[in-house]
């Protein structure tokens, strides 16, 4: 609505598919922004139907654009250890165990920000993810390995504590900067953690089905196609022994 004038004043049952198509080409830039506003609108105009404020949905008149999965760059060896070792340095290590889970666990940013440690079963080796808590709305079980427990079993604090400190992706921002990401001429990839935990999960324990129910998707569709890096893998048994000191 900011982009586009005078939506935000129409009624419902007087916009066109063809209006629908024009407002999304738009305000959204990429073929994947489309697609996922385009589901967004759908919904919305669903639920208009439903109140009775239209008679049909104008977006299942708009074509979906087409989005050509590329896969995700994963980190380095020598990246990897940049980002450990400064994560322990910074702000005295109170963002470790989440760039440890983001790493080690491919829990999503946003995701363990809402984490606290009454979720997190060293005995059991388990993280819980809470349906509330996940992005898709799903519960699961979130495998700790053993570099991840040595870092849990080190900055361990209280049940109730969160896992992450106050303001997390401000702190998660300027950690990347004093890794010596996000600069223009470094960009941090988006996920980049969570795609290289998946890269080196699939590439060390060799099973599409373990490393779906460990990231939470419902089908191994989108780790087939966008996901899974297996270029960039470097000694992937080095990275699940990591001990502070990633050889490739």
């Amino acid at each position: 609505m900011k982009r586009c004038k005078g939506l935000a004043k129409r009624r419902v049952r007087s916009i066109t598919p063809q209006e629908c198509a024009g407002y999304i080409e738009q305000a959204f830039d990429t073929p994947r922004q489309r697609q996922k506003a385009r589901l967004i609108l759908s919904g919305v105009f669903a639920t208009a139907v439903k109140r009775g404020w239209c008679n049909a949905n104008p977006v299942a008149r708009v074509e979906a654009p087409r989005v050509e999965e590329q896969p995700v760059p994963i980190l380095s060896p020598q990246e990897i250890e940049q980002i450990t070792t400064t994560a322990e340095t910074y702000q005295s290590g109170s963002c470790t165990a989440a760039v440890g889970m983001m790493l080690y666990a491919g829990i999503r940013p946003h995701e363990v920000a809402r984490l606290t440690w009454e979720q997190v079963d060293l005995q059991e080796r388990a993280i819980y993810i809470l349906p509330r808590h996940s992005k898709t709305g799903g519960a699961r079980r979130v495998t700790i390995h053993k570099p991840l427990l040595r870092i849990l079993r080190a900055h361990k604090r209280e049940d109730g504590e969160r896992i992450c400190p106050a303001n997390w992706l401000h702190h998660w921002r300027e950690l990347r900067r004093a890794a010596g990401w996000d600069s223009p001429a470094h960009r941090w990839p988006q996920d980049a953690l969570r795609h290289t935990f998946a890269s080196y999960h699939l590439s060390h324990f060799r099973s599409y089905a373990e490393l779906q129910l460990e990231i939470g998707h419902r089908d191994a569709t989108l780790l087939r196609t966008r996901y899974v890096d297996q270029r960039g893998v470097r000694n992937a048994r080095a990275f699940w022994e990591y001990r502070g000191q990633f050889a490739a």
